[in-house]
C-alpha cells in the first residue's frame, strides 16, 4: 500500500510515520511537510534512509505541487495531520490557520477525488465541540455533540470537518474523521504544556500556568492515537466520525505537579499567569464508538505515559534543546511577557 502522511514532521504526524513503518514495513510511506516552525526533520531521522520511506517538503495548500505528488505516487490512503494547531498562536494570527486547516484540506480532497484514493482520513480535535462545565463530570463529548468552537484554531478545524462531510455527501468521497483529546508523548514541540513544563523545570525556570490551573483535559498518549487511526483506516466506515479519548482527565495544575514530582523539583517554580482569551474549561471524550465498533482500547494510563514521556525528554535533549535555544525563545517572551 502507498500511504501519504501529511504533516509528517510534526508531533502526531511524526509519531504516526514511525508507527506505520514499524507495523507495516512493506508499505510505501510518502511523508509530506511544509517544515514550518513546528516541523522538525530530526523527528524523522531514523526513517530517512529506509528504502520504503520518502520525505517531500511541500505545503498542502500548494495545489500544483500536491497534484504532482498524487500523479507520481497514486496513493491508496492519505492521512492529513498537516495543520496549525496552537490555540495561542491562532488568537494572535488567525489567517494562517484558515489557510492551512481549511483550504489545505480542500486541496487534498479534490486530489483524492481526481485520483480515486481509497481512503482520506482527516485528523481533527475534540476542541471543535467547545468545552464542558467543570462541575459536570458526567458530561462527555460524543460524535453527535454539536460543534461549538471557542478559538480561531478550533473554528478552522470544525470548518474542515464540515467540508469533509460535504465532500462525502456531494461527491461520494471515501473519507473518515477522527477527533482526539489532548495528545502527549515523544517529539512534541515545546510550546505545548507538557514539554514546556519539562524543559523549563529542568532549567529551574518558572512554570507559567494559565489562571489557577483548573482547566481539565483528557490526556491521550500519542501511541494510542496512532493505533486508533490505524483501526479507522482499515476498518472504519466511510463518512463516519470517531472520537478518540484516553480516559485520563487531569487539570493543568495536576499535570504540572506530576512533572515536578518526577523531576524532583519544587512546586515553588509554578507561576500563575493571566488566562488566555476564550480558554475552554474542560474537554472529555467518550470513545465508546471506537471501542464497540472497532475494538480499540488505549494501552496507556496517564501515570505510565507521563513517566515514559518525561524519560524520553530527559534522554533526547539533542532533539529539543536546539528548538528552545532558537526562535522559540522569542515566541515564549511574546506570549507570556504581558501575562505576569
Amino acid at each position: 500500500m502507498k500511504i501519504c502522511i501529511t504533516g509528517a514532521a510534526g508531533f502526531i504526524g511524526g509519531n504516526f510515520a514511525h508507527y506505520w513503518f514499524n507495523h507495516y514495513p512493506n508499505d510505501q510511506i510518502i511523508a509530506v511537510d511544509a517544515l514550518t516552525y513546528a516541523g522538525n526533520l530530526a523527528t524523522l531521522k531514523p526513517l530517512m534512509d529506509q528504502a520504503n520511506f520518502t520525505f517531500v517538503k511541500a505545503d498542502i495548500t500548494d495545489g500544483s505541487t500536491m497534484a504532482h505528488l498524487f500523479e507520481q505516487y497514486h496513493f491508496d490512503v492519505v492521512v492529513n495531520f498537516a495543520a496549525e494547531t496552537h490555540v495561542d498562536r491562532s488568537v494572535v494570527d488567525p489567517a494562517v490557520f484558515l489557510k492551512t486547516n481549511i483550504l489545505g484540506v480542500q486541496v487534498l480532497m479534490d486530489l483524492c477525488r481526481k485520483y480515486d484514493v481509497k481512503r482520506f482520513h482527516q485528523v481533527s480535535t475534540d476542541e471543535v465541540y467547545g468545552d464542558l462545565p467543570l462541575d459536570r463530570p458526567d458530561l462527555l463529548f460524543t460524535e453527535s455533540t454539536p460543534l461549538h468552537t471557542s478559538s480561531p484554531y478550533s473554528a478552522s478545524k470544525a470548518s474542515a470537518d464540515l467540508l469533509v462531510n460535504a465532500y462525502v455527501r456531494t461527491y461520494g468521497l471515501k473519507a473518515t474523521i477522527s477527533r482526539c483529546s489532548n495528545n502527549y508523548g515523544p517529539y512534541q514541540f515545546p510550546e505545548k504544556l507538557i514539554p514546556l513544563m519539562i524543559q523549563r523545570a529542568l532549567n529551574d525556570e518558572s512554570l507559567p500556568v494559565y489562571g489557577q490551573g483548573t482547566n481539565v483535559r483528557d490526556w491521550l498518549h500519542v501511541y494510542d492515537h496512532c493505533s486508533a487511526i490505524d483501526l479507522i483506516i482499515h476498518n472504519g466506515k466511510e463518512g463516519e466520525v470517531y472520537n478518540i479519548g484516553g480516559h485520563n482527565e487531569r487539570n493543568n495544575l495536576e499535570v504540572v505537579k506530576t512533572i515536578l514530582k518526577q523531576l524532583g523539583k519544587d512546586e515553588s517554580l509554578i507561576h500563575f499567569v493571566k488566562d488566555r482569551p476564550g480558554h475552554d474549561l474542560r474537554y472529555a471524550i467518550d470513545p465508546t464508538k471506537m471501542e464497540k465498533e472497532l475494538g480499540w482500547k488505549p494501552v496507556y494510563t496517564f501515570d505510565k505515559g507521563i513517566k515514559e514521556t518525561i524519560d524520553w525528554y530527559l534522554s533526547n535533549k539533542d532533539w529539543w534543546q536546539p528548538i528552545v535555544n532558537g526562535d522559540y525563545q522569542h515566541y515564549y517572551e511574546t506570549m507570556y511577557k504581558d501575562r505576569q
